[in-house]
């Protein structure tokens, strides 16, 4: 079956031919229009379709410059203010004489325009929805000139196809000549294809070679050309004989000619401007000798004449476009670079070059042009420059020209200012004027206010038009006086942005009034009140809070009289004053003041406000933090030309996602891809891509991370802190598609796949803050501010054990303490037979001489020069004497804890020449329980501590020196030290401790924790003896209870037993129930068969019971003689 054949009405308009539609009646008025028709021509301007009525009312469709023009106006009205003009432009290069579909659909004051499937959807000023057309609507042109609005433009040149006029074909009842048609001129039912076709230059290396009649003493060339490169050559050609070249190039929007001849000076001159503005012009040169003439656009009036002495003799060849290489063959021997643009109706010698002979290389040669083409793109159209940013285009690039937008960067977005006067402060500015722009890369413009810097805060002021007393008189409910104030620089809408991006705001008001109320009204709404941020109103004046209908001496209750609410509404014949602050910052700025009743005799009322005044940024402090695997979902964005998003992050996790936003097609995600990858990945209809910024340090360090994330036609971008900025080109393209039609998901990808874990803040997509504060559900896993579990644990990391966040969970560091377990509370000891000991190396000889050298270059450096110590252990003996703790130095320095010979306990210290004794204990220490010792010295200030007492304070001497200069080793047990040894560390050394050590930490140093729980390679210590290990049942610093579910060796309340799983299970279970069932009947049966078994039946007369008496009845007679036991006493 053959498919169905559309059928095309085709109408061609010379310029001078029109038709017109009448209608069946002389007007008519719509409320919906439906128009549509597909057009091409090579003309750039032109009216494709007219129509007007009576009533001001009018629609018309022209080409203007080569782009679409709609104007339309659904009627104007002195009794209404608006103007009821509007004008739509669409589209670029229509003049390509290639088919470009329209398509307008109206309903009321919203219109569709869509041209080549672009849609731009815009409402129509004025108060009308209905279109009034009088009599009839053109197409192609008017038909009569007495339609003055269309007076001085030109008619359409070229073809319009498959008219529709609210359902009427148009074109077909053209065809068909019917009535309702009217013609001016002669208009063709066919489309005429121009003679001549353009050629496209778009390579490298370019160039059409075009051969000419040799040595003719007078040279024409001719063509039209079309470009938006500022530099290019046109044409070139060398003289016959030698007699030197002649070089046409387009500079600078001119056309520049120059002649060369051998022993004479160039010849140089121009003729055009702006001529690279992508039209079509046309350029004639005519050249004989001592002449030359060029005419542009067929202009005789403005053509460019020269008179010069040279000799010409036309060359054999002529070049368009470039010189192919190598010049010495070729003989063109221009340097200029090559023509991009399109050529066409080329003429050599007033003859037509035959561009089919070229196109088969029957004539002449070329290299990388298209034929029957021009392939010229207009890159400006839609202007991607945003901010009012100019845009300059080449053949295949664009760029945009941001001077005096407050903008930079690639198209105009990134903004020149900071937000605020804060980001000024903190970057080290003084008071005094600037320019902040609040909303960023936003659409508000920047402008300037006044910066009042404090040491810990900075003011932003912005004064207007209300700061002195405003007069009103005559002003009634009805009627009422409309105070707007003008903000100095800045519309509402931007201090509106200012407001809301701040951290508090304040304005001051004051009304005072002399007869005049202010919210008392008979009818309950106030006589005046104040409009701020949206437009709304509000009733509650300066000093009072939001919510309540009153003034501040309302809430003071002050007011002059007790049963009103604002001093003014007593209605005083006198001056009252209601006044205060405005603090409440969603509902500022005020834009505008009402007073509504001052139409009495001798009412009067004034009214003053103060400049907004606001400090701070909650913009940039606007954070959640994510404790499980969740989402925030806000509304999908849209993206013009250009996107970015910064935000900061802090997290302990390996990965996750930031955000993520897609569509159908395309796609943008930025998530911490690795510990030192931040990654943005992104789909704008050129396939999957992604940008990657490392660092060498990582990213999971629970520290603040900035990240930025640029995409636009021109590049993308990304940086995280203060790294270089990683950077791709874009492809060439005309536009950045990004649709998207899910939700902007935040803390997650879709689906909830990867989750990001850790803080968020300031998050920011194009200028507009996303309130990550008012999404937060902490039910769900998100809490408002950085608020992760080390914040408040339920167990706290003990005995300098370091709480590490992990915001779905927290675990402690123990590296840096003697202890061990998830709290760092097990202890990790030895023990000790007598005459084992251990040394720890703390700085070798080798690295001494080295550190020693460093100390005479440069200051000492830290650790090995000590002015403090902080020493803990725990122990456990029934021995006496002992050394426990020996720290020894290159130098005569030392620190000792030891036991004497009567078990006390006893710490000797040596800086400088003698040594120091503290005694720690009187009572001795041998009693096989353990003991805890901390000991801190700070300069010459000494704390000792042992067991659960007091905390003893000490003081070294002032000539002491308080350094511990250069340790060398530390000793447990016993000391073995080569050299010098105080003579009571060696009365107190023999035979050696023995018993248990624990918990021993001395500064940084952990050594027993380093010989039972290594984490290094390199070996620091030494044993001798038998060393094994033992927590020696040592004293916790403190108790802390752990919750079951918190304690990693916590087995629940039942205890652990051996599964069966499998059918072995349910066959015994099957096995138990038949016996219970088997059991069960044997029960039944024996009940049944024994039911009369031990009783009997007897017809004695029963006693009766008399339940009324009181008196209990005598025991039976078998029962009297028996003694009563107590126990077995009946009951009553």
């Amino acid at each position: 079956m053959a498919a169905p054949t559309v059928r095309s009405d085709v109408l061609y308009f010379d310029g001078d031919d029109a038709i017109s539609y009448r209608f069946r009646g002389k007007t008519v008025s719509t409320l919906q229009d439906t128009i549509s028709f597909n057009f091409k021509t090579l003309e750039r301007d032109g009216v494709l379709m007219h129509g007007e009525g009576s009533q001001g009312d009018y629609i018309t469709v022209e080409l203007k410059q080569a782009q679409l023009v709609l104007h339309i106006s659904l009627g104007s009205s002195p009794l209404h203010s608006s103007e009821g003009h509007t004008t739509v432009t669409v589209g670029s290069l229509l003049d390509d004489h290639h088919w470009h579909s329209l398509h307008i659909d109206r309903y009321g004051q919203h219109v569709n325009l869509t041209l080549d499937g672009e849609v731009k959807h815009f409402r129509c000023n004025g108060d009308f929805d209905q279109l009034n057309l009088d009599t009839e609507v053109f197409f192609g042109g008017v038909v009569n000139q007495e339609k003055q609005r269309l007076v001085y433009r030109q008619n359409f040149r070229g073809c319009i196809e498959n008219i529709y006029f609210n359902g009427a074909h148009i074109a077909d009842l053209a065809r068909r000549k019917k009535s309702n048609i009217r013609f001016e001129g002669r208009v063709g039912h066919y489309c005429e294809n121009p003679p001549y076709a353009p050629i496209t230059f778009a390579g490298i290396n370019n160039y059409l070679q075009v051969p000419g009649i040799p040595r003719r003493n007078r040279m024409s060339v001719s063509f039209k050309f079309r470009s938006w490169d500022t530099v290019g050559l046109l044409m070139y050609t060398s003289f016959a004989d030698r007699l030197g070249s002649l070089e046409m190039v387009l500079s600078e929007g001119q056309i520049n000619v120059s002649i060369t001849q051998p022993g004479k000076k160039k010849l140089e001159f121009a003729a055009g401007y702006r001529l690279n503005d992508g039209f079509w012009h046309s350029v004639l040169l005519v050249a004989r000798d001592g002449s030359a003439v060029v005419t542009i656009d067929d202009d005789d009036g403005a053509e460019f004449r020269v008179a010069h002495p040279f000799q010409l003799r036309t060359g054999s060849q002529y070049f368009f476009g470039g010189c192919p290489k190598p010049a010495s063959i070729t003989g063109c021997l221009s340097n200029q670079t090559t023509f991009h643009g399109c050529l066409q109706m080329i003429s050599v010698d007033a003859q037509p070059v035959d561009l089919e002979l070229l196109k088969y290389h029957r004539l002449g040669k070329y290299s990388d042009v298209f034929f029957d083409m021009c392939g010229i793109t207009d890159r400006c159209t839609p202007n991607l420059c945003e901010h009012g940013g100019h845009c300059l285009q080449s053949w295949d690039d664009f760029i945009c020209i941001c001077d005096l937008t407050g903008y930079q960067g690639e198209t105009c977005h990134k903004p020149v200012y900071k937000e605020s006067c804060e980001a000024y402060r903190l970057s080290g500015k003084t008071t005094g004027n600037y320019t902040i722009d609040p909303d960023g890369s936003g659409l508000l413009k920047p402008f300037t206010v006044y910066c009042d810097m404090r040491e810990d805060r900075a003011w932003t002021i912005i004064r207007h038009n209300r700061h002195y007393a405003t007069r009103v008189l005559g002003s009634s409910v009805d009627r009422p006086f409309l105070g707007a104030v003008e903000y100095w620089n800045a519309s509402w809408a931007e201090v509106s942005a200012l407001a809301n991006a701040s951290e508090y705001c304040e304005q001051r008001i004051e009304f005072s009034c002399y007869n005049s109320r202010l919210l008392n009204t008979p009818s309950g709404l106030p006589f005046s009140f104040w409009m701020g941020r949206h437009d709304q109103r509000h009733y509650y004046w300066g000093g009072s809070r939001p919510g309540i209908q009153r003034c501040a001496c309302g809430l003071d209750k002050n007011c002059a009289d007790s049963r009103f609410f604002c001093n003014c509404d007593a209605d005083h014949a006198l001056w009252r004053v209601d006044k205060g602050l405005l603090n409440f910052v969603d509902h500022l700025p005020v834009t505008q003041v009402v007073v509504g009743d001052t139409n009495r005799s001798s009412s009067e009322a004034q009214f003053l406000l103060g400049p907004l005044r606001c400090y701070g940024d909650r913009n940039t402090w606007n954070t959640v933090s994510f404790n499980k695997g969740t989402v925030l979902l806000f509304p999908t964005f849209q993206v013009n030309q250009s996107l970015d998003i910064s935000f900061y992050f802090k997290t302990t996790s390996l990965s996750g996602v930031f955000l993520e936003n897609s569509g159908y097609k395309n796609y943008i995600r930025v998530e911490l891809n690795t510990t030192r990858n931040v990654l943005f990945a992104y789909d704008i209809g050129n396939g999957h891509e992604n940008l990657t910024a490392s660092s060498i340090f990582p990213f999971n360090d629970d520290e603040w991370h900035w990240v930025q994330a640029e995409l636009n036609v021109k590049m993308v971008r990304l940086r995280v802190d203060e790294l270089p900025w990683v950077v791709r080109a874009a492809p060439p393209q005309t536009y950045v598609q990004l649709e998207f039609d899910k939700p902007l998901h935040v803390g997650a990808a879709e689906h909830k796949l990867r989750p990001f874990l850790g803080c968020l803040r300031g998050l920011r997509v194009n200028g507009v803050t996303l309130n990550l504060e008012g999404k937060a559900n902490e039910t769900e896993g998100v809490r408002v501010n950085c608020t992760g579990y080390c914040q408040n644990p339920r167990v706290p990391c003990q005995n300098s054990g370091l709480c590490v966040e992990r915001y779905s969970h927290y675990t402690c560091n123990c590296s840096i303490s003697a202890f061990d377990g998830p709290f760092c509370n097990r202890d990790i000891g030895g023990y000790f037979e007598e005459g084992t000991w251990v040394r720890y190396n703390i700085l070798s000889a080798s690295l001494y001489a080295t550190h020693e050298f460093a100390s005479i270059v440069s200051q000492p450096l830290p650790g090995y020069n000590l002015t403090s110590e902080e020493v803990s252990f725990s122990f456990s003996t029934t021995s006496a004497p002992a050394v426990l703790l020996y720290v020894s130095s290159f130098v005569k320095d030392y620190m000792a804890v030891l036991i004497k010979d009567d078990g006390s306990l006893q710490l000797r210290y040596q800086l400088g020449t003698s040594p120091y004794v503290f005694a720690l204990t009187t009572k001795p220490v041998t009693d096989g329980r353990p003991h805890r010792v901390n000991i801190t010295r700070v300069h010459r200030t000494l704390y000792t501590q042992v067991d659960f007492f007091p905390v003893m304070e000490q003081q070294f001497s002032l000539f002491v020196d308080s350094k511990l200069d250069s340790p060398k080793n530390l000793y447990l047990g016993r000391v073995m030290e080569t050299g010098v040894i105080d003579p009571e560390i060696q009365r107190y050394n023999t035979p050696g401790f023995s018993g248990c050590l624990s918990g021993v930490k001395f500064n940084t140093i952990v050594p027993l924790k380093s010989i039972f729980r290594p984490s290094s390679m390199m070996v620091h210590y030494n044993i001798r003896g038998e060393l094994v290990e033992s927590n020696c049942a040592s004293m916790p610093l403190s108790t802390m209870p752990i919750p079951p579910e918190m304690d990693p060796w916590y087995m629940g309340t039942e205890f652990p037993h051996v599964h069966d799983d499998g059918w072995i299970g349910i066959i015994i279970g099957f096995v138990i129930f038949l016996l219970l069932l088997l059991g069960g009947l044997l029960v039944l049966l024996y009940l049944y068969y024994h039911r009369y078994k031990g009783s009997y039946h007897t017809n004695e007369p029963k006693a009766i019971q008399d339940y009324s008496s009181a008196v209990k009845p005598l025991a039976s007679r078998k029962d009297q003689n028996l003694p009563q036991i107590l126990e077995e006493a009946k009951s009553d």
